[in-house]
């Protein structure tokens, strides 16, 4: 069971081998999830064919959690409440979405963009 989900800004830090990620990667003990909208994320961000290979080796880390239609019904309020005053977009609404309907941690280092839909359940991680 995931007891926690990773935004991608966590996942490129890793990608990247900043040593705070990969610390706390190697020291985390929590079932980690992600939903696929970051992993989609991930996945565009890939510079080349190494690159993505090795984005898709870490996804797979991962336990994918699905984005149900309660998810969009839910990110769509938050982006009408959210978008103007706090520039947040479409996509970060939906996987705060999956935190909030699991009551579970998200992992992020944009704190600015999760913060005011998540409260406490967006978590800097290092």
């Amino acid at each position: 069971m995931v007891s926690a989900l990773v935004d991608s800004s966590i996942i490129i830090d890793n990608l990247r081998s900043y040593p705070p990620a990969v610390s706390w990667f190697a020291s985390t003990n929590m079932q980690l999830g992600i939903t696929r909208m970051v992993r989609l994320e991930i996945i565009e961000g890939a510079l080349n064919k190494t690159s993505l290979l090795r984005a898709l080796t870490l996804l797979n880390d991962f336990e994918h959690i699905e984005t149900i239609e309660a998810d969009f019904i839910w990110a769509s309020i938050q982006l009408i409440k959210f978008r103007l005053s706090h520039k947040i977009g479409g996509i970060d609404c939906l996987i705060a979405a999956t935190s909030y309907r699991l009551q579970i941690p998200l992992y992020t280092m944009n704190l600015k963009h999760f913060t005011p839909i998540l409260g406490t359940l967006a978590q800097k991680p290092y």
